[in-house]
C-alpha cells in the first residue's frame, strides 16, 4: 500500500492519513487516524474482525511482514489438507489483523473487511435491503471450526470488488466494542434517497440514522450515517462531493 494523503491537526492533537493500493477516486482506501493524548487509549476490541487483502505473493508478503515486526498468527497455508485455496493471518503492531489471501491479479487488493455479527441472516438482509448489496457468497457453514460465514458487495465476483465479509461465531454472545474501528464509507449519487431507503429498513430489521442525510459544515460535502442491526457505523458520502474534495488536496 501507498500513503496517498497525510494530515496534522496539532490543535486538535490528532493527525490522519489515507493509504491504498491506487486512488482514492478509483480504489477502497483504509483512514488512519493517531490521536496525540494519552487519554486516547487504542482498543481494537474484539467486534471488529480484520482486513482482507489480495495478493499473488502471499509467501514473500508474510516474510516481509515478519522482518517489520508484525505477528504471523497463522501461517500460509490451504483451508484443509489437499486444498488449493492459500491464505494466512498477521496481526500489526496495533494489533489488527489481516487476512492474507492468494489470488491473481485483481482490481482491488483490498479486498475485504470482516465483521462479526450475532443474527447472520438478519445482517445479511439488512446489508442487501438498506444498501443495495448482493450476496456473493452465500452462507458457509464451518461446523468442525464452529463459524457461518457470508460475503456481500456489489458487481457479481467478490474476487474483483471489495466486500463486506459476514461472520457468525457460534456460541459467542459478547464482544467488546473497542475504539480502533470506526466505519466504513460508501458513495452514494444521493444521500437523500440513501437515508429515506435505510429508514425503510429500520422499521423491519432495526439500526438507526446517526446523522440525517445533509452537508458537512465547511466543506458542504453530503453525507448520512447510520447504525446497522450490530452497531457497526456506515457513512454514505455524495459522490460528486467527494469528487470535490479530492481535487482540493
Amino acid at each position: 500500500m501507498k500513503v496517498l494523503s497525510r494530515k496534522h491537526f496539532p490543535e486538535e492533537k490528532y493527525s490522519n492519513a489515507v493509504i491504498g493500493f491506487g486512488p482514492q477516486e478509483t480504489h477502497f482506501v483504509i483512514g488512519l487516524t493517531s490521536h496525540h493524548n494519552e487519554a486516547d487509549k487504542l482498543e481494537v476490541g474484539t467486534t471488529f474482525n480484520h482486513f482482507g487483502i489480495a495478493t499473488q505473493d502471499i509467501y514473500n508478503i508474510v516474510e516481509k511482514i515478519r522482518a517489520k515486526g508484525g505477528v504471523i498468527t497463522r501461517e500460509p497455508g490451504p483451508i484443509a489438507t489437499g486444498g488449493t485455496s492459500i491464505f494466512a493471518f498477521v496481526k500489526d503492531p496495533n494489533g489488527y489483523t489481516f487476512e492474507l489471501l492468494r489470488r491473481p491479479p485483481t482490481p482491488e487488493p483490498l479486498c475485504q473487511i470482516c465483521l462479526n455479527v450475532f443474527d447472520m441472516d438478519r445482517s445479511i438482509e439488512f446489508y442487501s435491503k438498506s444498501l443495495g448489496m448482493n450476496l456473493l457468497l452465500p452462507k458457509f457453514n464451518a461446523t468442525e471450526e464452529q463459524y457461518t460465514l457470508a460475503m456481500l458487495g456489489y458487481g457479481s465476483n467478490f474476487t474483483e470488488t471489495t466486500i463486506i465479509e459476514l461472520k457468525y461465531n457460534y456460541n459467542v454472545t459478547r464482544y467488546t466494542r473497542g475504539n480502533g474501528y470506526a466505519q466504513v464509507a460508501i458513495g452514494t449519487n444521493d444521500v437523500y434517497k440513501s437515508a429515506a431507503a435505510f429508514e425503510l429498513v429500520t422499521k423491519e430489521f432495526g439500526g438507526k440514522i446517526i446523522r440525517p442525510p445533509g452537508p458537512i459544515p465547511k466543506i458542504k460535502t453530503k453525507i448520512t450515517a447510520f447504525l446497522d442491526t450490530d452497531g457497526f457505523q456506515t457513512v454514505l458520502v455524495d459522490n460528486q462531493d467527494y469528487l470535490k474534495e479530492l481535487k482540493k488536496q
